[in-house]
């Protein structure tokens, strides 16, 4: 793969602040600092969950040294006053790059465009994640706008008239266990309408946590037409599907695992370039919002730490996708598509033969519902250098 600094570790001259005699031999294998355009550090407003600090050790464990967080806080980054709450909290907080989100709308409402303006010189790009904006206009007239602004719009693509209730997806599993279920058309439709408007536009855009085949079809579709826009997907709707679902609130999520012909859909999405990059979606929450069964749940399970192993374990060691595409999925991919540049002297160092089960209790997040909890992966992350600082050294977890 091209320009992709992938190196073994005997033969880099990083200096690991002064432990690099620890990590001089051909089993580590160093990486480039992952990228992940999609986190929830639920600071301000909501640290019971996750705080800054302790989401992007998190994410230093699992090999990232940028993430991007979404908006979905108290106060909601709306406003150039309400900006600046985040960012106090990520200047104090972060061990690696943090990059806020500024929301679409109003308190991520969807009636009101936010400040894109005052916002635009401070945020990796706009979202109202966690809600579809429903109103056309809206839409357009933020595309609008971010366009003139150089900015992305990363959306979460969900119409409301179509979820009825639902919690799981509406396939096999909802109907034999009496579930409600959310239809695909609730994603695939409103990102069909947002490429139009892209399209129409001239914007910027890119769909968030993409988890069903018709959204590779009509995301397909688009780009051949030349609208500019790119997608992300998660390990859990690559590597699981309905037919791994539970009685569990650890496997809820939203969007919820698809069939198996969706995560088929999206493999193939990767392979031909369609799905641009892999992002976590990571979004913590208490133990007792994760412990009330499928229905009841909060919505949302953690990733930063387990991304690169499960990705490795179940795609590149089957032979489905190869290392050198994940890589990429996880690094120059999403840094090129949201302008953000790569820190010198970040990267990771893993010992790939090395195999652990996945154990929430030792996780950094505060946050410890995953629905991989007790699977064998290949991959143990050694350690994680940001700026030439060591932010993740393995036994001093």
């Amino acid at each position: 793969m091209q320009n992709m600094p992938m190196y073994d570790a005997a033969r880099t001259p990083f200096e690991l602040n002064g432990h690099l005699s620890r990590f001089s031999s051909s089993e580590y294998v160093v990486f480039p600092g992952f990228c992940d355009v999609h986190v929830h550090f639920r600071e301000p407003g909501f640290s019971y969950k996750e705080t800054i600090r302790t989401g992007s050790l998190a994410a230093a464990h699992g090999g990232y040294t940028t993430v991007c967080a979404m908006p979905n806080l108290n106060p909601v980054p709306d406003s150039v006053e309400h900006l600046v709450q985040e960012l106090a909290c990520i200047r104090e907080g972060a061990v690696i790059q943090v990059l806020p989100y500024g929301a679409i709308s109003v308190g991520e409402k969807g009636e009101e465009l936010a400040d894109l303006e005052g916002m635009a010189a401070s945020v990796a790009a706009f979202s109202d994640d966690g809600h579809g904006v429903q109103r056309d206009s809206l839409m357009r007239s933020a595309m609008e706008r971010s366009r003139k602004l150089g900015r992305l719009i990363a959306a979460h693509c969900e119409d409301n008239t179509l979820l009825r209730g639902g919690y799981i997806h509406d396939g096999n599993y909802a109907r034999a266990h009496g579930h409600r279920g959310i239809c695909s058309e609730s994603e695939w439709g409103q990102i069909a309408r947002d490429v139009k408007l892209a399209a129409e536009t001239g914007c910027s855009y890119h769909v968030c946590h993409v988890s069903t085949k018709e959204s590779v079809e009509v995301i397909r579709r688009a780009k051949a037409e030349g609208v500019d826009v790119t997608c992300e997907t998660a390990p859990h709707y690559l590597l699981m599907d309905e037919n791994d679902l539970q009685e569990d609130g650890r496997f809820k999520m939203n969007p919820p695992l698809r069939g198996r012909e969706d995560r088929e859909a999206l493999i193939e999405g990767i392979l031909d370039g369609t799905i641009d990059m892999i992002a976590t979606d990571h979004a913590p929450h208490a133990a007792d919002e994760k412990n009330k069964g499928l229905e009841k749940s909060a919505f949302g399970i953690v990733g930063l730490e387990t991304a690169f192993p499960l990705l490795y374990t179940g795609l590149v060691r089957k032979g489905i996708v190869p290392l050198e595409k994940v890589i990429e999925l996880l690094t120059t991919a999403p840094r090129k598509r949201f302008g953000i540049a790569e820190e010198p002297d970040s990267f990771s160092i893993w010992k790939l033969d090395e195999q652990e089960i996945i154990d929430p209790s030792h996780f950094l997040s505060m946050g410890k519902a995953t629905p991989f909890e007790g699977m064998q992966v290949y991959g143990v992350c050694m350690a994680t250098v940001y700026g030439g600082q060591t932010v993740y050294q393995r036994g001093d977890d």
